[in-house]
C-alpha cells in the first residue's frame, strides 16, 4: 500500500504492482526529479494524481501541465510524454484502467478536457489508492472503481442513466451475497447475474440498506465467524472458511466489530 513514510527517500522512486481487481491493470505510485518520459503510448488508460510538485507533458502536440487537487486522463494509444515542471519535481499515483471501465468513444473528449477538478472524484480515486493494497478488500476496490468510473465518464459526456427497479436490485445482490458469503463473486460477475452495470448495482444497494455491499459481506462474515468460534473452532480454520485472506485480516476486522481478537473471544466464557 501508499506509505507516506516513503516521502523521505530518495528524489526517485517507483512502487508497482497489479491488485487482483477487474479492470485495473496496475497501480503506479513514483517520485520523479530527473527522470522524463519519452514519447510513448499504453493500451491501457492512464488516470492519475500529484500529489506533490507538478508535471509537465504534450499529448498529440498540445502543451499541458498538471498539479494539485486533481485528476488527470491520459487516453489510450495517443502519443504524450512527461517530466517534472521544476527542479522539485513531482510524486504521483497512477491507475492504468482498461477500455471496460473508459471506452474508446470517449478518447476525443479527454484529449480536449483532461483534467478533473470535481472533488467526488478526486476523493473517490485517492480512496481507491488507499484500498488497494489490502487483499481483503479486493470487492470494495471494485465497487470504488466501478463508482467513480461512472463518474468519469460523465465527466467526459456519457451521460447514459441506467433504470431499472433499484429496490429488486439490491434484494438480488444480498441474496447472492449472501449464498456465496466466503467466496464473494466479484462485482461484475454479480452484477452480470443481476443484469445491471456495477455502479447501479453498488448504488442501489448502498442507497437500500445504508451500508456498502463490502462492508455487508465483511460483517456477515464477522457474525458467522462468532458462532464458529464460540462452537470451538479455531481461528486459522474459521478464517479460510469465511474467506478471509489469512488469519491476521480474519483478527483485524474481528477486533474492529466485536473489539477483542477472535482467540479472546473465544475464550471469554471459560471460567
Amino acid at each position: 500500500m501508499y506509505d507516506r513514510s516513503i516521502l523521505d527517500t530518495p528524489r526517485e522512486w517507483v512502487r508497482a504492482w497489479k491488485p487482483a481487481v477487474p479492470g485495473i491493470h496496475e497501480v503506479f505510485h513514483a517520485r520523479f526529479a530527473d527522470h522524463a518520459y519519452p514519447p510513448h503510448t499504453h493500451d491501457a488508460w492512464t488516470v492519475f494524481m500529484v500529489d506533490d510538485g507538478a508535471v509537465r507533458y504534450d499529448i498529440e502536440s498540445r502543451h499541458r501541465g498538471t498539479a494539485g487537487a486533481r485528476v488527470t486522463l491520459l487516453p489510450p494509444h495517443v502519443v504524450h510524454d512527461g517530466r517534472a515542471a521544476t527542479e522539485h519535481g513531482y510524486r504521483k499515483r497512477v491507475l492504468y484502467v482498461g477500455l471496460d471501465v473508459l471506452g474508446e468513444e470517449l478518447i476525443g473528449p479527454s484529449i480536449d478536457h483532461p483534467d478533473v477538478d470535481d472533488p467526488d472524484i478526486v476523493r473517490g480515486i485517492g480512496a481507491l489508492h488507499r484500498v488497494l493494497g489490502d487483499p481483503d478488500a479486493t470487492f470494495d476496490a471494485e465497487a470504488r472503481l466501478a463508482i467513480v468510473g461512472e463518474r468519469l465518464r460523465w465527466h467526459l459526456g456519457d451521460r447514459r442513466v441506467e433504470r431499472g427497479d433499484a429496490s429488486a436490485l439490491a434484494a438480488g445482490l444480498r441474496d447472492l451475497l449472501d449464498d456465496r458469503m466466503s467466496d464473494t463473486p466479484t462485482l461484475a460477475e454479480a452484477a452480470g447475474l443481476l443484469h445491471a452495470s456495477p455502479a447501479h448495482a453498488v448504488r442501489s444497494f448502498t442507497r437500500a440498506y445504508g451500508i456498502t455491499p463490502h462492508r455487508y459481506v465483511i460483517g456477515r462474515r464477522i457474525d458467522t465467524a462468532r458462532r464458529r468460534l464460540l462452537d470451538g473452532d479455531p481461528p486459522s480454520r474459521v478464517a479460510v472458511d469465511l474467506g478471509f485472506h489469512d488469519q491476521a485480516h480474519l483478527t483485524r476486522h474481528f477486533r474492529r466489530h466485536v473489539g477483542v481478537p477472535p482467540g479472546r473471544y473465544a475464550a471469554s466464557g471459560a471460567g
